[in-house]
């Protein structure tokens, strides 16, 4: 429980409040300010009050971790002060330094004034959590600062620095130098003038843009499909406009309250506190040894090892990009340079800041040269005998103490640290998501034989790359790759069984993924899993069903795409995809080849079909510890393949929908397939009427 304190300099009253980290308003912290509030109010010796936080200045709002939780009867709320404040005799002058975001800059916003340090951020970002501001953001923002500014603030959850929140009327004052001693003079400066003290809630909000509002919702309905807490911030603003200034308050709660009991928010919490336990790794703590990486090689200068390349020159670590085919090299030199040009001709980075990024890159054509890197990156093509024989150079060249790394996507990253039997503790594996420079993920995949200290120094690494790294244990595939596995069967079988590519895609689009499965098939080229098909094929069980219908595409040059037709047809210069009556034909012959009667498919079936196999195989691997929590593999599956961040991931998913409905589905489907049998921790979880959310490998 936070407490908060009273002093005087002078005529102003000092209120901070303390409650470490973030001091946040847990319960009993509303009702300690209230107490400082009321001994303010009756000290005449008093006449006006400074309102801080302790330590860096920052103040949240509630305590994330207390959301959905029942508040104390009897306690004192946040609404309780922000109402005190507003009635307050005296001028309420709120002081903010580092973060003042959620109830922090509500409770800012319902002071007389506020005053800064440069370097502040305020912001209002509750959407990222699944609901509205929920005291009185939506009404009092737009009064300060506009319609339009508060819309961006509150629907996109935008944060603005302390001189834009000036430029906007948000705060009074910007203040250099000692950040309370000039919180103290504007406070001085404020007595001096006298009343009157205007609040928010006395203002009318400025609208600059009458069709605002209407743009703002055309573009979340495209943008939050399924989504309702981008919406509800929507309504809540626009209740500034339409209705009293009270009964905006009224209704903003209303709303806030349903969107907090929600689904959609539970999920994004969720997410929230994934995205944290995900690095916590068992055995590794701040007394872990961490080896500095100031210097990195990547070997290969395709499109992954290009991309990685940047990666590391973005984070301004040096970085040797080794192709042993200089046209290969010259091209991935010129791609790199194309696109930091692009960057800065959208204004993202500075001209100068470009080049500076570009030379840390420097292309090498013999492998020799990458001794002397800290870390050492393969990047080569997706086949174990060439990976084998990079790993063999490399142990010849590289410094004793340098961290090598595959960037496989599904191979044996044990037989590879085999191949270097005196480096085994320092090989790991490093899976980028492509494109490299685009994507956060980074699947950091740990060997039976490295060490913590390589381990932990590459996760720092990626920290520094900002990259959300998940540790994941040596399978075929990891966690992410080896559930597509059974997304992607799936949609073949549908394809077969009736489906159209524009039916799959339209029913996993509307659920919420970020593209449908055959748009990203086409996206990332069909070949690519075509190749290693046709390399696994003889591992392949004859007995069980296979589908036909990709590799047809693929012997007929439909590459996706890069050639101009895949799932979908392209037309030049366009990435549209166009239904293909060709494709439907080829679709159909392939299923009268395997004697399959087709039929039309619900999009109900269509997503259970493709996203239960996620499920059931994101089962075994947590069963087999190969990811350490449940929550690791939802965020690798949002962070890498756009499953949608309002459904917490697959496995909260699964939790919400409830694994004894999942079980029974799966088992249903059992009985007529080969590929369908379920989990045992699914069917373990499923009886004791568990869920995911109570298993964790790292406990």
């Amino acid at each position: 429980m936070g407490g908060a304190g009273l002093e005087r300099d002078g005529a102003v009253g000092i209120i901070t409040i303390d409650n470490p980290p973030v001091n946040a308003m847990s319960p009993g912290l509303p009702g300690a300010i209230l107490a400082r509030l009321a001994e303010a109010q009756a000290d005449d010796a008093v006449e006006a009050v400074v309102l801080r936080g302790a330590g860096k200045g920052a103040l949240a709002g509630a305590d994330i971790r207390s959301f959905g939780t029942p508040w104390p009867e009897g306690e004192p709320t946040l609404r309780d002060v922000i109402a005190a404040i507003e009635l307050s005799a005296k001028p309420v002058i709120a002081t903010l330094a580092g973060y003042w975001l959620g109830g922090g800059l509500e409770l800012a916003l319902s002071c007389h004034y506020r005053v800064a340090s440069r370097k502040t951020q305020v912001g209002q970002p509750e959407v990222a959590l699944g609901f509205p501001p929920g005291a009185g953001g939506t009404q009092r923002l737009p009064r300060l600062a506009g319609v339009e500014a508060a819309l961006a603030m509150i629907v996109d959850g935008t944060p603005v620095d302390a001189p834009e929140a000036a430029e906007k009327g948000i705060l009074d004052r910007v203040i250099d130098g000692d950040l309370l001693e000039g919180a103290v003079a504007f406070a001085g400066e404020r007595i001096a003038a006298g009343p009157p003290h205007a609040l928010a809630r006395e203002r009318t909000p400025e609208l600059r843009d009458p069709d605002i509002f209407a743009a703002t919702r055309e573009r979340l309905e495209r943008r939050a499909r399924g989504q309702r807490a981008p919406l509800a911030c929507l309504e809540c603003v626009e209740l500034a406009l339409e209705v009293p200034f009270d009964e905006g308050i009224r209704r903003e709660r209303a709303i806030f309250e349903a969107c907090m009991a929600s689904a959609e928010s539970r999920a994004l919490r969720h997410v929230f506190f994934a995205e944290r336990a995900v690095r916590k790794v068992p055995g590794i703590g701040k007394e872990t040894s961490v080896r500095p990486i100031e210097s990195a090689a990547i070997v290969g200068a395709g499109t992954m090892g290009r991309g990685i390349a940047t990666c590391f020159a973005n984070a301004g670590i040096s970085v040797r990009l080794m192709d042993s085919d200089s046209q290969a090299l010259e091209h991935a030199m010129a791609g790199i340079r194309s696109e930091y040009e692009g960057r800065v001709k959208r204004g993202r980075i500075a001209a100068a800041d470009a080049e500076d990024r570009i030379g840390l890159i420097e292309p090498i054509e013999t492998l020799e040269r990458v001794a002397g890197a800290d870390l050492v990156i393969e990047a080569v093509f997706e086949e174990m005998p060439l990976k084998e024989e990079v790993f063999r150079a490399l142990d010849a060249v590289c410094d004793e103490g340098a961290i090598i790394a595959s960037n496989t996507s599904y191979l044996d990253v044990n037989h590879l640290a085999d191949i270097v039997p005196r480096r085994r503790g320092n090989v790991l594996g490093m899976h980028f998501f492509s494109p490299a420079q685009v994507m956060r993920l980074l699947e950091v995949v740990r060997t039976d034989s490295a060490t913590l200290e390589a381990l932990a120094s590459v996760l720092a690494l990626a920290k520094r790359l900002g990259k959300l790294a998940v540790v994941a244990g040596v399978c075929h595939g990891f966690i992410g790759n080896r559930m597509l596995e059974g997304y992607t069967r799936e949609v073949r079988f549908l394809l077969e069984e009736g489906a159209s590519p524009v039916e799959i895609d339209a029913a996993l689009t509307a659920f919420g993924m970020a593209m449908g499965p055959c748009s990203v098939a086409d996206l990332a080229g069909l070949d690519v899993s075509w190749r290693k098909r046709k390399a696994d094929a003889h591992l392949r069980d004859p007995a069980k069903r296979y589908s036909a219908v990709a590799d047809r595409l693929c012997e007929l040059g439909r590459f996706g795409q890069k050639t101009g037709a895949g799932y979908y047809r392209y037309e030049p210069g366009s990435r549209a995809p166009v239904p293909d009556p060709e494709v439907d034909a080829l679709i159909a012959e392939v299923a009268a080849e395997s004697g399959i009667e087709r039929r039309a498919i619900a999009a109900d079936e269509i997503v259970e079909r493709c996203l239960y196999p996620l499920v059931n195989e994101g089962a075994r691997i947590l069963d087999e510890g190969i990811a350490l929590r449940a929550s690791d593999i939802d965020i690798v599956w949002i962070n890498g393949y756009g499953f949608p961040r309002w459904r917490g991931g697959v496995m909260h998913w699964a939790d919400e929908v409830g694994l004894d409905a999942v079980h029974a589905t799966i088992a249903r489907l059992d009985e007529s397939g080969d590929h369908w049998e379920p989990a045992p921790l699914l069917s373990r979880l499923a009886s004791e009427g568990k869920g995911f959310a109570d298993v964790d490998r790292a406990a």
